[in-house]
């Protein structure tokens, strides 16, 4: 994915004079030809994370389209007053691109992770947030955000899916149970293969999102009167119940039953270890989502 992004964003630069790519060291050696052709337009401001959000709030209100890349919690957690000011109060918009996810940095310990990204941005009104499970999903992505001048935060990933989906803001079935089935499950990014096998024996339908702000509610709601049973499993890369509160607005006219699957919000996991490892820890790996997918449904 990361790869992707590079690729895709220093064709950008070549080929959009509006781009501007603001970095805070996190990737700079991949863009020195970039910053060559296009000395204004490729800004790398040091270890100043605040300060990058800063300088890409001003690109923005000069017509730029900034591109701003880094670790998650370099990104989104430590400049997140900047993000408030410099892009929401302001309204002015900027393509956010982060790496690392919750744990893909594990070896780098607890600075390098930050599970909470997506439910921190969802404090914030007008944004677009791309979770990509695959890396064309990456440049698709990136070819919807890079034109406009909305708010765009995508959430690079090194795990991901054998195949790629087109990156929509409309729920995909991926699997379709029959209409007396369990319930729904919607996979978000990365998560989709491990669910595919975590609930092969089950009747569920299975649908998959790279788009996670604005959700598709209106799909969920459809895809549950299909299934005939209003369970929702959500199972997600970061902080356990981000989206809880769109599956409570998509089916408030209907009583329903739904669980959150994703990194743990009541424990602090210490260790340094792998991402397989952190995935394990938190009920992410396959055994994990099969466990709680058939004590939720199979009830």
């Amino acid at each position: 994915m990361r790869e992707t992004f590079v690729a895709t964003v220093n064709a950008a630069l070549d080929e959009d004079p509006r781009t501007a790519l603001v970095l805070a060291e996190i990737s700079a050696g991949h863009f020195r030809r970039a910053a060559v052709r296009h000395p204004g337009r490729v800004i790398n401001v040091g270890i100043r994370e605040q300060a990058m959000i800063g300088v890409a709030g001003g690109l923005a209100l000069t017509g730029m389209r900034p591109i701003v890349h880094t670790y998650a919690p370099f990104l989104v957690e430590r400049p997140f007053e900047q993000i408030k000011l410099d892009f929401g109060h302001q309204d002015t918009g900027a393509v956010l691109v982060s790496i690392g996810g919750s744990y893909d940095a594990a070896v780098e310990g607890r600075t390098h992770q930050a599970p909470g990204d997506v439910a921190l941005l969802d404090t914030l009104p007008g944004w677009t947030v791309y979770v990509p499970g695959h890396p064309d999903e990456v440049r698709d992505a990136l070819g919807a955000a890079l034109p406009g001048d909305h708010r765009v935060y995508v959430r690079l990933s090194g795990t991901g899916n054998r195949a790629a989906w087109p990156v929509s803001d409309r729920l995909a079935v991926v699997r379709r149970g029959s209409g007396r089935s369990a319930g729904v499950v919607v996979a978000v990014g990365p998560m989709l293969d491990r669910v595919l096998e975590a609930t092969a024996d089950l009747d569920v339908t299975v649908a998959y999102t790279a788009t996670v702000r604005p959700f598709d509610r209106e799909g969920l709601s459809t895809l549950v009167a299909a299934a005939g049973n209003a369970d929702v499993l959500v199972v997600e890369p970061y902080l356990r119940g981000t989206s809880a509160h769109e599956v409570a607005a998509a089916l408030a006219d209907r009583r329903h039953r739904q669980l959150a699957l994703g990194v743990a919000r009541d424990a602090e996991v210490r260790a340094y270890g792998t991402p397989a490892e952190h995935a394990r820890v938190h009920g992410l790996d396959t055994e994990g989502i099969a466990r709680a997918a058939r004590e939720f449904f199979l009830v």
